[in-house]
């Protein structure tokens, strides 16, 4: 790597310029305390969270869950499954700080006694670490309890905020299935908790550049003055995954890829790639823009479905050298199975600043690279001046928010190749996250469970928001309920999904872009 320049040490020593913010005193009730989620994500993050300085030492962890555990199993649990999946080497003193803050209570997500010694461990929680009353609950469930765990932690008291003590429920992902449900499951939660109390989680938003799509579009002034029609020509965005449902069998099968991908996640990329500047960095100016957005897009009619929404379903196929079986062979998966593994659509906002352009969205499961990027093509520039010349076409230009696996943007720009004639050639400069600041451990979670216990919402999705993605998507599960898929598997494991996915772009003129 060459010397760091005076510009790029100084960028270093801003970042690490002054200790983080700590989070406030207060326990974490995590519903589901010995599942994978917690096993994989939360426990490493809040770890990394406590090695980063940034959690309270008056601090703690409830597990709420079936297994019968004692606190001390639990414990012994958990201290495995750190060494485990943790992001980089364990520190054996900070292991055994957090673990001594561990406890446990076995009960039933929908029995009231198990919520009274939930209560009662609480409160001793409280008077041992001193935690202040406060509690940060995580749903880590099948989304079926929501609202029974809402309810009963509102009629034991435990969602109650009095005397300056807080509650905050996280959760997690799918929320409600359809728009009725989703409203359904809104009003449901809203008679017990104020909207203020209420994270939507959206586990995309903790990556460092889907929060810097804002800092990027918003603090650079030479790309916001073209951010819009009159600029770009389609936007492309893509969450592609070489996994296929792995344990998930029996859920995914009755979510399918549009349900569980499409109003979260790609939603929140559009959003947040297309939205108008907020007046402020505060949650809710952040959501007010993104909510206008979701309510621009326009929802496809049953006629526009069947030429503008693809879905898929892998059969067998290779990945890197590894056979792969067809996702009807995927255990918990009827074989028979009629559900999508991948979704492509086309899409238009219909407001000022994107009138014509539009988008193109995709993503699936067994595909031939894990990828997650926004892809903005701009326009072509004219070519008069280039007509007695070599040059036969010019590429347009191509800015690319990469997300995952490896994090940062890259251009796209035509110049002029070494020699006597005028000859153009593409050439990329690309911006990566770990080469300017570094690389910090994180399982994606860290900044979601920061902001939730500090109360920072602007990551989350608000009740608007997810209700105007659902409206987006209810069209097309409907007409997809209605006309059932005539060929099922039809892309191999490996692919790029089925052959429609291309034609619903190449109608325009456009291709997908070619993801290495």
């Amino acid at each position: 790597m060459p010397p760091l320049t005076k510009e790029l040490e100084e960028i270093q020593t801003d970042q690490s310029a002054g200790p983080p913010r700590q989070t406030g005193p207060c326990v974490m009730v995590i519903f589901g305390a010995t599942g994978d989620l917690t096993a994989r994500k939360l426990f490493p993050a809040l770890y990394n969270l406590a090695k980063s300085n940034m959690l309270s030492r008056e601090f703690a962890v409830v597990g709420f869950a079936k297994n019968e555990y004692s606190t001390d199993e639990f414990r012994k649990l958990m201290g495995q499954n750190l060494d485990n999946f943790a992001t980089e080497k364990v520190d054996p003193d900070l292991k055994e700080w957090l673990l001594k803050r561990l406890y446990y209570v076995s009960g039933s997500f929908t029995d009231r006694e198990s919520y009274q010694r939930l209560a009662q461990t609480l409160a001793e929680v409280d008077k041992n670490h001193n935690t202040h009353g406060n509690y940060f609950f995580y749903l880590a469930t099948s989304p079926v309890f929501f609202a029974d765990i809402v309810d009963l932690l509102g009629s034991t008291g435990l969602a109650v905020e009095k005397d300056g003590q807080w509650r905050r429920i996280v959760f997690e992902k799918p929320f409600g299935n359809d728009l009725e449900s989703a409203r359904h499951l809104n009003e449901q939660i809203k008679k017990t908790l104020s909207e203020h109390q209420i994270f939507r989680i959206d586990h995309y938003l903790g990556k460092e550049t889907v929060q810097n799509i804002l800092v990027f579009r918003f603090s650079n002034g030479i790309f916001e003055p073209i951010w819009n029609h009159r600029f770009i020509d389609h936007v492309q965005i893509t969450v592609a995954e070489t996994v296929g449902v792995e344990k998930r069998g029996g859920y995914f099968d009755m979510a399918g890829t549009l349900r569980d991908m499409v109003p979260n996640h790609l939603f929140q990329l559009l959003s947040l790639t297309t939205m108008e500047p907020p007046i402020s960095f505060s949650s809710d100016a952040v959501h007010d823009e993104q909510a206008k957005i979701l309510h621009a897009v326009q929802p496809l009619s049953a006629e526009d479905v069947l030429h503008c929404a693809v879905r898929g379903q892998y059969g067998e196929g290779e990945i890197n050298g590894e056979r792969l079986p067809a996702y009807r062979s995927e255990p918990g998966v009827p074989p028979d199975s009629k559900t999508e593994t991948f979704v492509a659509m086309r899409l238009v906002i219909d407001n000022w600043r994107w009138a014509g352009v539009p988008f193109y969205l995709r993503t699936g499961k067994r595909l031939a690279r894990r990828a997650t990027e926004v892809a903005i093509q701009f326009k072509r520039a004219p070519f008069v001046l280039f007509r007695d010349t070599p040059v036969n076409s010019l590429k347009p230009n191509q800015l690319v928010i990469h997300i995952a696996p490896d994090e940062g943007i890259s251009l796209r720009f035509g110049a002029k190749r070494p020699g006597a004639q005028v000859r153009v050639g593409s050439v990329e400069m690309d911006f990566n996250y770990s080469d300017y600041f570094g690389t910090t451990p994180n399982t994606g979670y860290e900044i979601l469970l920061y902001d939730g216990i500090t109360g920072d919402q602007t990551l989350f999705q608000r009740a608007d928001m997810v209700e105007a993605g659902w409206t987006v998507v209810d069209p097309i599960l409907d007409v997809w309920k209605a006309l059932p898929p005539r060929i099922f598997p039809n892309y191999p494991a490996g692919a790029w999904g089925p052959k429609e996915a291309d034609d619903i772009i190449n109608r325009d003129g456009n291709y997908w872009r070619k993801i290495q």
